[in-house]
């Protein structure tokens, strides 16, 4: 009787410059905590869109031979980050509502060979935005990328009025950054950085917004969380700002992800 081998299981991170990765230190704790020591965590960093066709291929389980790329192991879930939680929803096979509603991606659960693409985003910023409920005022996000969609997505639901500030505002609904003036500030309670400012080795630079105007009454939440105290929480905590970077966002929206890909 022949006896087959059970495949490992593969999880990973797609994205770009991964050498900050939160994800892989985070499930690697994880697996060694659960004791699963068939289970691994991988970094696949992707040059360009265009290539997230070919790795998809590079992936493929084979059915008959029981591997992944010759060897004995099964790719179960992935992560995406910057700059690809858009581009990859043109390879999936299928995209939850919440994700097709956000517009972006950054969790996919793969059963034989389907890829269904799920945002976990949203759920990992809302449960780090808890503790400073309620938000009275309106919110300005900075930043237009994959990730600002799950932000507006989160304060849509909770009936948190927004603008987007971007360097090139293309709609009714997001401003450049010389607009967000001294009367705007007062009209917002909440500034969340969703940009990759400030991120390590990059450290002394931070989104240009007029800091001098920021009071005890603002909430900054950077979505940034290498280092800690980016250069956004400093300049706002300066002036007495509540500030959170994104270190809890990231833990929420990972255990959102690993129940995903264990249902």
């Amino acid at each position: 009787m022949e006896i087959k081998q059970i495949p490992r299981s593969i999880f990973g991170l797609i994205g770009k410059r991964l050498d900050y990765s939160f994800s892989r230190s985070y499930f690697t704790e994880k697996f060694e905590s659960l004791g699963f020591q068939d289970h691994e965590y991988r970094n696949f960093e992707i040059p360009d869109a265009s290539e997230l066709v070919r790795f998809r291929e590079s992936v493929t389980y084979d059915l008959q031979t029981r591997t992944t790329a010759g060897k004995s192991e099964i790719i179960r879930g992935l992560n995406v980050t910057i700059p690809y939680k858009q581009d990859i929803m043109d390879i999936l096979d299928e995209i939850s509502p919440e994700a097709r509603d956000i517009g972006a991606v950054n969790t996919i659960a793969i059963e034989d060979n389907r890829w269904t693409g799920h945002n976990t985003d949203a759920y990992g910023f809302g449960k780090g935005l808890s503790p400073f409920l309620p938000i009275k005022k309106n919110a300005l996000i900075l930043g237009t990328g994959g990730a600002s969609k799950a932000i507006a997505y989160t304060l849509e639901s909770m009936q948190i009025p927004y603008l987007f500030v971007s360097r090139n505002p293309k709609d009714e609904f997001t401003i450049d950054y010389k607009s967000v003036s001294p009367q705007v500030m007062k009209m917002v309670g909440l500034i969340i950085n969703t940009t990759p400012l400030g991120t390590h080795p990059d450290v002394e630079v931070a989104p240009e917004i007029p800091y001098d105007q920021v009071t005890g009454q603002h909430v900054f939440y950077d979505l940034v969380y290498n280092p800690p105290q980016t250069l956004f929480m400093k300049k706002a905590s300066a002036h007495g700002a509540q500030v959170i970077n994104g270190k809890q966002m990231l833990v929420h929206q990972a255990e959102k992800a690993w129940e995903i890909w264990n249902k």
